[in-house]
């Protein structure tokens, strides 16, 4: 029997976040709110101006986050590590790596982001830490934060300093529309549960991707699929394939400018599983 496991579609994120108004900036002198949270001089001075840097154009890695104190804020680690990833999508702020994605509305002004209420999906998980940093890294962010960014695309810094004065530095990683130039256009793909061996001129037995497009109506409803299985003889940026699993896929698909001779012209990359499902290996004849 088939097992089928959770469906879990980016759309119902979207649908909940919020946009929330910008505070005006100000600046360092007599007279400036003391309420708002300040970008630390050494940084300020080293950083480039915001303006320079398109956030939106970026993933956000979180390097390192530490209290006003100094202290790291251990419940935005799993494992003694930081793995929560920022997002710029229009006017609103992503988080994902921990057990949700949670997302705000946000507007930039100045030196400064202005970020809303925090919604998240409402998915459970049994690694209790991971909701935990859920909730962690919203308190943190909401509310004013100061920002700044060092150095220069393709590795820049993001600097945030949040309302309660603390500070995360996050490492910039450019999103595939930033890589190749466009916006992409989104296609979805049935991903079969086995690779299959494919015809390769520089690799023998080489195994491929067995796929099909996929369509659906704008309600979200599948629609009779059309398209004969075929080889994909290229890798899905960001997908892994585990045998006996089969998935449809949400991909962007990209232009690549002036590609070697013996590479593709368009490049997959992955933008979220839509639906996964278990597939009994069929037994050796």
């Amino acid at each position: 029997m088939k097992n089928q496991r959770p469906v879990f579609l980016a759309a119902a994120l979207s649908s909940v976040l919020l946009a929330a108004c910008a505070a005006p900036s100000t600046s360092a002198d007599k007279g400036a709110d003391p309420a708002k949270p300040k970008v630390d001089a050494t940084i300020k001075n080293d950083a480039a101006p915001a303006a320079r840097i398109n956030l939106r154009g970026f993933t956000w890695n979180l390097d390192s986050a530490v209290d006003a104190a100094g202290k790291p804020i251990a419940l935005l680690q799993r494992e003694g590590k930081y793995g929560l990833k920022l997002s710029f999508v229009g006017d609103n702020l992503g988080v994902s790596g921990g057990c949700n994605h949670v997302g705000a509305g946000f507007k930039l002004d100045g030196d400064r982001l202005h970020v809303g209420d925090f919604r998240t999906t409402l998915m459970a998980c049994q690694d209790a830490r991971l909701m935990q940093m859920d909730s962690a890294i919203a308190e943190q962010l909401k509310g004013d934060v100061a920002y700044a960014v060092e150095g220069q695309p393709p590795n820049p810094r993001l600097l945030l300093t949040t309302a309660a004065g603390a500070k995360l530095v996050l490492s910039g990683e450019p999103t595939a529309e930033t890589r190749y130039g466009s916006a992409g256009t989104t296609e979805f793909l049935e991903v079969d549960s086995q690779l299959r061996e494919c015809p390769h001129p520089l690799m023998p037995n080489h195994k491929c991707l067995w796929v099909r497009e996929r369509k659906y109506d704008d309600n979200g409803v599948a629609l009779k699929t059309a398209d004969e299985w075929h080889f994909l003889y290229q890798d899905i940026e960001g997908y892994q394939h585990e045998a006996g699993i089969r998935n449809v896929v949400r991909v962007k698909k990209f232009d690549v400018k002036n590609p070697p001779a013996d590479a593709p012209s368009v490049a997959y990359v992955l933008d979220m599983v839509v639906e996964s499902e278990a597939v009994p290996v069929p037994k050796a004849k």
